[in-house]
């Protein structure tokens, strides 16, 4: 099969080969409905708008959405008074105009201190099969949630025992609240209550879809790519370049889950990033699926992130250390990262645990910059823009 042949046929299967999918807005009625959108109602009344090569989201049937529970979400979601000093909310971590990330390499917290890792974009997060850089048991957003908010190493929100109540004080003392909180979670004695507001925000991050990129529209025939782009997009999904293997899918990612998924897939990667010493190993506090499983082949083990609206959720990488686009298709193309000096020396191209989807890559300056065009027409503007996902609060 030539490599013509193969993009047709890559393309073709993330195009036509899922059921129906996500969209710039969702629950709306028919506000932002096109003729390649399809409405997909739920038994609660939520409906979600779906361009056709996007599936249904799976959702819990313990938290099903509802437009009354995505909207308590998303004032929850931006209030800092749910951190345990009142500092931060959220979004402060994940804006809205990077894809919900936040431009820094390392994620920090209410208290200061910094996470290891880079905060990740909640675009289409709905549709991840694992949360987190390199968590395969945290496959729930409601069960994620709580890794923020209470997780004291890293500190992120810093909600604890000792200010728990007095954080959903907080909330009761918000006349916003109270009647939100009721439609949310209708004949609940007392709705304000650590459940309900994960799951609420929880809600709130499933209706965080992205699927109206110049490359979406494209595929639904509405525009054209630029001879660039085209370039780019047939090295991206052919052999060459072997982008897809890692990020193939419709979400541009390689673990899905959605409500017809049968097989669920979780692999984790390591892709030459470092090798310290030459001994196969990451930094302390960054070591991948490894320091849960403490087993040597996890070492440097992490998840490969959707690429949508890539472009504006720079720095790269788990630990945000490449910081464009063009670095990221160096690092690929040379298969591994060698660091010559300092305490995290080391030759990632021959790191003894890198997934053997990494490998030296022949591209020239003209294909990585085509390849850059193409991952370019991946930024959903709508989706960075629009209020439906935006504060909601008034702020000075």
């Amino acid at each position: 099969m030539s490599t013509a042949q193969r993009t047709h046929k890559a393309l073709r299967w993330l195009a036509g080969g899922l059921l129906s999918g996500a969209a710039v807005l969702a629950g709306c009625g028919g506000d932002g409905v096109s003729v390649n959108d399809t409405v997909q109602p739920s038994a609660e009344g939520w409906q979600w708008v779906l361009p056709a090569h996007f599936p249904v989201p799976k959702v819990p049937e313990s938290n099903p959405m509802s437009e009354a529970k995505v909207d308590l979400g998303r004032h929850l979601f931006y209030d800092r008074r749910l951190s345990g000093n009142g500092t931060q909310s959220c979004a402060s971590c994940h804006q809205q105009d990077k894809a919900f990330t936040d431009g820094r390499a390392q994620g920090l917290g209410s208290t200061g201190v910094l996470h290891p890792r880079s905060p990740q974009g909640l675009a289409n997060v709905a549709y991840n099969a694992t949360l987190t850089w390199a968590n395969p048991s945290l496959v729930t957003l409601e069960k994620q949630m709580e890794v923020p908010l209470f997780g004291e190493d890293p500190v992120e929100m810093g909600v604890n025992d000792h200010n728990r109540v007095e954080v959903l004080e907080r909330l009761r003392a918000e006349p916003v609240y109270a009647p939100k909180f009721a439609a949310a979670f209708p004949g609940v004695a007392t709705p304000i209550d650590w459940g309900h507001v994960i799951q609420a925000i929880a809600s709130f991050q499933r209706s965080l879809l992205s699927g109206n990129s110049r490359y979406d529209q494209y595929l639904q025939g509405k525009v054209q790519l630029s001879d660039p782009e085209t370039r780019g997009m047939r090295l991206f999904f052919g052999e060459k370049a072997e982008c897809f293997h890692c990020h193939g899918s419709f979400n541009f990612n390689d673990q899905i889950v959605h409500a017809a998924s049968r097989v669920v897939e979780t692999p984790f990667h390591n892709t030459g990033l470092y090798n310290l010493g030459g001994t196969g190993a990451f930094p302390e506090h960054n070591r991948g699926v490894f320091e849960l499983t403490a087993l040597v082949k996890d070492m440097g083990f992490f998840r490969a992130p959707s690429l949508r609206n890539v472009e504006v959720t720079a720095p790269y990488m788990h630990d945000g250390t490449i910081t464009s686009l063009e670095a990221v298709l160096d690092f690929y193309a040379a298969g591994g990262r060698n660091i010559t000096t300092g305490p995290y020396a080391g030759d990632g191209r021959q790191n003894p645990h890198k997934s053997e989807l990494v490998g030296l890559i022949d591209l020239n300056a003209q294909e990585k910059s085509d390849i850059v065009a193409f991952l370019k027409t991946l930024t959903d503007h709508e989706f960075l823009t629009h209020s439906r996902y935006s504060d909601p609060w008034p702020r000075p």
